[in-house]
């Protein structure tokens, strides 16, 4: 098997559309009324109470024009891919541009490496959005500071589809704090660091994802070793310290 290093290089060939995205129309009534039968279908779902070692994730990132979806800040692009339990899912991989018109500042074109040519060519946000959540299914999502990401899924589900963003997200330091409380380990660089994960092509979404899954599959074994066995162990854990 590639290591992860060689293994990431590969994905820079996998930057464009995927099947998730190819065909998809813009303000299609059913591509809605899906996102909203699944926003609606997560409020019945039980996370909580699932095994770590069959919860099914979905770990992602996005590149963002800044720090404030109210401002007018937008999102550039979205890169996932699936684990289940301490296995990364390295083929089960989700990638996509987000179209836009206004360009990025030549500071974020640099930090990300993308240019506004191929951002006013890449696919709607509501089609990215749509494709996205095909491929997360009901899985809870995990992300490396995840109330950036957070935030701003909740911004465009509202704006662009008029429902709320229902998805449990996890932050990767809700494990690595069980784990080393400690410890430092605030940054994605900090922790792959530790964990001795490469660091390739930072702030590209994908990448990053790959990163902060790996992160989060190292953590799973050390956290059921001190008696955790699910989100609620550690929900419950967690209130107790309080």
């Amino acid at each position: 098997m590639n290591t992860m290093g060689s293994w990431i290089k590969q994905l820079s060939g996998m930057m464009t559309q995927n099947r998730y995205t190819d065909g998809l129309s813009e303000r299609d009534p059913a591509k809605i009324a899906y996102i909203r039968r699944l926003q609606k279908a997560l409020k019945q779902k039980d996370h909580l109470s699932i095994p770590f070692s069959e919860l099914p994730v979905t770990v992602f990132d996005i590149e963002t024009t800044g720090f404030y979806p109210q401002k007018g800040d937008t999102v550039l692009s979205i890169g996932a891919l699936k684990v289940r339990g301490t296995h990364v899912l390295e083929h089960e991989t989700f990638y996509s541009l987000i179209k836009t018109d206004q360009p990025p500042s030549e500071e974020v074109q640099k930090i990300t490496r993308l240019s506004h040519k191929e951002l006013s060519k890449a696919p709607s946000p509501e089609e990215v959005l749509h494709a996205f959540f095909h491929f997360a299914g009901k899985d809870t999502l995990v992300a490396h500071h995840a109330g950036h990401e957070a935030k701003f899924m909740q911004h465009m589900m509202w704006s662009l589809f008029k429902t709320r963003f229902e998805h449990r997200i996890l932050d990767t330091s809700f494990l690595t704090k069980l784990i080393k409380p400690m410890e430092k380990l605030t940054t994605l660089e900090e922790c792959c660091t530790h964990y001795g994960i490469d660091l390739a092509n930072r702030h590209h979404a994908l990448h990053d994802a790959v990163m902060a899954a790996n992160i989060w599959s190292r953590c799973i074994p050390k956290v059921e070793e001190q008696g955790f066995t699910c989100l609620k162990d550690v929900y419950s854990h967690l209130a107790s310290l309080r």
